[in-house]
């Protein structure tokens, strides 16, 4: 009799822990919360309607959640994925929230969360590829010694490009970097701009540098510069040369005519790779030139060995407004052709 009487004692006390009510505080830290609970806290609701026992109240970067421990834990697991969501593929998407809210599967995004890191770079700074469009291309790169990279401002063309080059050069795939542009004013004059030739082209190559910069040790960074390892120059610097066992960049490639893509394509030299990055939505050329980057579009599309990768407005990885801004061009120039 005092064995069941104990039994069902803590039988009894271990229910009681099981519904033990509690208390949760969610720091959202480092992120923009419209990111996880949507506008006017879209998100938020559909996640409200998955756990209806919890009480959740948004303040902030805060999230104050009460309810039974098991409801709590269980809350806190999905949010996690939710971050690991975000953090790797750059945004969530209503379709994202249904399938982590709706899957009881957590452990794949977590052991893949590192899958996509292209290279560590200062810091603790992890350089991943953050949308689909992104990974896609570092698989295409892998398979193609000329990949095409065009998209609007922001989808992050240009900084994995340039982490891709820096994870081959860290792996001895390559012996050198060479990252181009094309000096082409976007509504200023170079001979207005102080300085010599140097000075004056140095700030159309800056992203170049920024990215550089976020990836590679400064001190080491200033030895590949100084030794030729990694070599950021206008294009027409490119006339005449072989670029062998390099991995070469051209942005802003919407900005060159015929007669320079070609010419910076037919440098490519043994066990090289090219990447070509552009927006065909943002041409400074003068009115009368036709932009290189679309005539390659048409003439190299067949060619094997040869791919390209279109980003759009879903890629865009920088304020949340940049991608209601470029919708709002493209919506105007539509306008306007029709």
């Amino acid at each position: 009799m005092f064995y069941n009487f104990v039994t069902e004692l803590q039988i009894t006390q271990y229910g009681l822990r099981q519904r033990h009510m509690g208390e949760k505080i969610i720091e959202l830290e480092n992120i923009n919360p419209v990111e996880i609970l949507g506008v006017n806290d879209r998100y938020l609701k559909i996640i409200k309607e998955y756990f209806p026992k919890l009480k959740i109240i948004a303040r902030g970067n805060s999230l104050k959640v009460n309810g039974t421990d098991e409801e709590i834990e269980r809350f806190e697991d999905k949010i996690n994925t939710l971050l690991l969501s975000f953090e790797k593929f750059g945004r969530i998407t209503e379709k994202d929230l249904n399938q982590i809210l709706t899957s009881d599967d957590q452990v794949h995004l977590q052991e893949s969360s590192d899958h996509d890191v292209l290279v560590r770079g200062n810091n603790g700074l992890r350089v991943k590829t953050r949308t689909p469009n992104q990974h896609r291309m570092a698989e295409s790169s892998e398979k193609n010694d000329l990949l095409f990279a065009i998209g609007p401002a922001g989808t992050g063309k240009t900084y994995t490009a340039v982490a891709l080059a820096v994870r081959a050069l860290k792996n001895r795939e390559v012996k050198r970097i060479i990252l181009t542009r094309p000096a082409v004013e976007a509504g200023e004059n170079l001979g207005f701009l102080p300085g010599d030739m140097r000075e004056k082209l140095d700030p159309y190559l800056q992203p170049l540098y920024d990215a550089l910069r976020d990836m590679i040790h400064p001190q080491k960074l200033l030895s590949y510069l100084e030794d030729g390892t990694i070599e950021v120059a206008p294009l027409a610097f490119m006339r005449g040369r072989t670029l062998d066992n390099a991995f070469v960049i051209l942005d802003e490639a919407q900005n060159t005519t015929k007669k320079q893509l070609k010419m910076f394509l037919t440098r490519m030299g043994q066990a090289a790779k090219f990447i070509v990055t552009g927006d065909i939505t943002q041409i400074d050329l003068p009115g009368n030139q036709k932009s290189g980057l679309i005539h390659a579009v048409h003439i190299l599309k067949d060619i094997n060995g040869v791919d390209f990768i279109y980003l759009d407005a879903s890629d865009i990885i920088r304020h949340r407004l940049v991608s209601d801004i470029i919708r709002a061009y493209s919506d105007e120039n539509e306008k306007k052709s029709n």
